[in-house]
C-alpha cells in the first residue's frame, strides 16, 4: 500500500512528518500513531458522530469533523484538537482545569456510558467558537444547539443533559448572546 507524508498539529503538539498508509482514517491515525484513544469509533460511517474532532480553519474558526470517514491526508498542515486537548494542562502534561464544556457536562451528568461524549464535547466547542464570532439572541439558543448537536447519536439517551449543559455554557459565557434591545 502506498504511503503519504503527514505533518500536523494535534492538541498543541507538532506531529510529523510521518509516513502513513494512504487510506488511513484520521480516527485510526489518532489511535494507532498518537495513542489518543478518547475519540471513539461508533458506527464507522460518519452517522453517529462519536468520532468528531475539531479542526481549525484558515480563518481561525473551528470546524467539527467526523474522523472515521476522513482520510488523514486531509489534515496535513492543519491544527486539530481531540477531546484530550480540550482541558488545560500544566507543563508536565497533567490536567489542571477542564474546558467549560467538559465542566458543564460533568455538572449536568450529561453522559452515561460516555462513548459519544468526545464527539459532543468537540461539536459543542466548535459551537461556542461560532457564537463568539456570531452571537445569537436568547430566543435562538435551542435551535442553534439542535443544529450543532442534533445529529449526534447517544444510545444512552443523554440528549437532554447534553443540551442543558451546552445551554448553560452559552448563557453563562459573556459575548455569546446578543444583547436584548
Amino acid at each position: 500500500m502506498a504511503k503519504i507524508p503527514v505533518s500536523l498539529e494535534v492538541n498543541g503538539a507538532k506531529v510529523g512528518p510521518l509516513e502513513v498508509e494512504e487510506y488511513t482514517s484520521m480516527l485510526d491515525f489518532l489511535h494507532e500513531y498518537l495513542n489518543l484513544t478518547g475519540t471513539k469509533l461508533g458506527c464507522g460511517i460518519g452517522v453517529c458522530r462519536a468520532c468528531t474532532i475539531v479542526v481549525e480553519r484558515e480563518d481561525g474558526s473551528l470546524e467539527p469533523v467526523r474522523s472515521c470517514i476522513s482520510n488523514v491526508g486531509r489534515f496535513n498542515g492543519k491544527t486539530v484538537t481531540t477531546v484530550e486537548g480540550q482541558a488545560e494542562h500544566d507543563s508536565a502534561g497533567e490536567i489542571v482545569a477542564l474546558s467549560p464544556i467538559q465542566q458543564a457536562f460533568l455538572h449536568n451528568y450529561s453522559f452515561q456510558c460516555g462513548w459519544c461524549t468526545a464527539g459532543f464535547v468537540n461539536a459543542a466547542t466548535a459551537l461556542i467558537d461560532q457564537l463568539k464570532r456570531e452571537p445569537v439572541g436568547a430566543d435562538a439558543i435551542e435551535g442553534v444547539i439542535d443544529q450543532a448537536l442534533g445529529e449526534h447519536i447517544c444510545r444512552c439517551t443523554g440528549y437532554v443533559r447534553y443540551f442543558r449543559a451546552v445551554r448553560e455554557v452559552i448563557e453563562s459565557t459573556p459575548g455569546l448572546l446578543k444583547e436584548a434591545k
